[in-house]
């Protein structure tokens, strides 16, 4: 039995992911943090859960060395993360730091936790959930594009670093997923003089249009079971059809013209 290692598992994504795992016969950690609220995960015979909050160095370190203890981990699935949106002059040194060492660093630390054990194994795979958004950019988004950015950036000087440890590392990119996401992983930032041009990029966002092309959290979760189970070697999975179509049609254009149809999309002009 393989075992994968999980963080932000509580709802969405994290959540579809475990039970398909689980499903698959795999042995699941799935941590979240606050795991006495969970009832579903805990109950499946191939889940255990732990707490862990990705932004506390020492509990990623003795929950990392406390699953190593249960015996070899085969895939490491860094998912938690979280959107900050709105302008970004108005957003708080907090709330900036905050959404870095989230979703970021708290990458960054897990991978950490598990190479040594990798290494010793002369194997093993980090999956990390980026998004389209770490490829191309929206207006109102821009410290959530810079960890995927930043993300997709280290995930492909890792890929190069670890290859001869035989060790993989690969990104899922999904577009929109229709979960709770806007309302309870999404923090705004705020300022009064971009209100006006706020209100429309929220317009088209909320548009039900395209709503219709986002993915369930179970047809990304497949793309993420997809990835750790083809045994090639691809460093980037683009999941759902929103995020293939937006990628390749940026890929059409180049940069230039899809800037100018991403302005005319959300402002008009």
């Amino acid at each position: 039995m393989k075992t994968i290692f999980m963080t932000g598992t509580s709802t969405g994504l994290g959540r579809s992911s475990a039970l398909l795992f689980a499903e698959k016969g795999w042995k699941v950690i799935a941590t979240m943090r606050n795991p006495d609220k969970e009832t579903e995960l805990g109950n499946h015979p191939n889940i255990t859960l732990m707490a862990l909050d990705v932004t506390d160095v020492e509990q990623i370190k003795q929950v990392a060395k406390n699953t190593i203890a249960m015996g070899k981990v085969d895939v490491v699935f860094n998912n938690a993360g979280y959107g900050l949106a709105g302008p970004f002059e108005g957003a708080s040194d907090e709330q900036m730091m905050q959404n870095i060492n989230t979703n970021l660093f708290g990458v960054m630390r897990v991978t950490k936790a598990f190479l040594p054990h990798f290494r010793e194994n002369k194997g093993g795979l980090f999956i990390t959930t980026t998004s389209i958004g770490g490829s191309l950019a929206l207006p109102f988004n821009s410290i959530y594009h810079a960890t995927k950015f930043a993300l997709e950036g280290w995930s492909e000087s890792m890929d190069l670093e670890l290859k001869k440890f035989g060790i993989g590392i690969k990104t899922v990119a999904p577009g929109g997923i229709k979960t709770d996401f806007a309302g309870r992983s999404l923090v705004l930032a705020e300022h009064e003089a971009y209100k006006e041009m706020l209100d429309k990029v929220v317009a088209v966002f909320m548009d039900p249009e395209r709503a219709q092309m986002q993915s369930t959290p179970d047809q990304i979760a497949a793309v993420v079971y997809e990835a750790a189970t083809d045994n090639k070697d691809q460093l980037r999975y683009y999941a759902g059809d929103d995020a293939k179509a937006m990628f390749a049609r940026k890929q059409e254009l180049g940069y230039q013209a899809f800037r100018d149809e991403l302005d005319a999309t959300f402002f008009g002009e």
